[in-house]
């Protein structure tokens, strides 16, 4: 995942996760590093209405060059014909999906949507894991010049994210 956004070269993937694991953070971290436009939907109060509004969107913005990313928060909530009315724009490249989901995705999403994206399943970070990320944040900004933007520094000490692909 990591390459891909770095390449920007985005495509549609699943977060599944236990609350807390950095589903919604890791979409916005993607947005804020893609020259892609970013919607954010939550499928507790958005309809397929609101759905089909942002891919209406996209695909005005597509025709003048720009991507969308649609990030839709709790997908599983979405019924299998709330989840049809995206499959068209994410297969024919009008929207990037980042969906994200605490349920198991096997029987919550839809197959053909979910085999037309990537699926990573987040683990909550150890006290070790957190203590780790701390100690390279501080070193990292004390050896940073005071110059440098606080955008460019977090690229630069990013780790690598603890999402893995997850085998269906």
């Amino acid at each position: 995942m990591r390459a891909a956004v770095a390449a920007d070269r985005l495509r549609s993937v699943v977060l599944w996760g236990p609350p807390g694991t950095g589903k919604t953070s890791l979409a916005h971290v993607v947005a804020a590093a893609s020259s892609a436009a970013f919607v954010q939907l939550s499928a507790v109060t958005a309809g397929v209405k609101d759905v089909r509004a942002a891919i209406e969107a996209a695909r005005a913005r597509r025709a003048a060059g720009r991507r969308t990313v649609v990030f839709l928060d709790e997908i599983h909530r979405f019924n299998k014909a709330q989840q049809d009315a995206l499959l068209p724009a994410v297969e024919d490249g009008a929207i990037v999906l980042i969906g994200a989901t605490t349920e198991n995705p096997s029987f919550e999403i839809n197959a053909p949507l979910l085999s037309r994206s990537l699926l990573y399943r987040l683990e909550p970070l150890s006290d070790d894991d957190v203590e780790t990320l701390v100690g390279r944040a501080l070193t990292t900004r004390a050896a940073c010049p005071a110059s440098l933007s606080s955008r460019t520094r977090s690229r630069r000490s990013s780790p690598p994210p603890t999402a893995t692909p997850a085998r269906r």
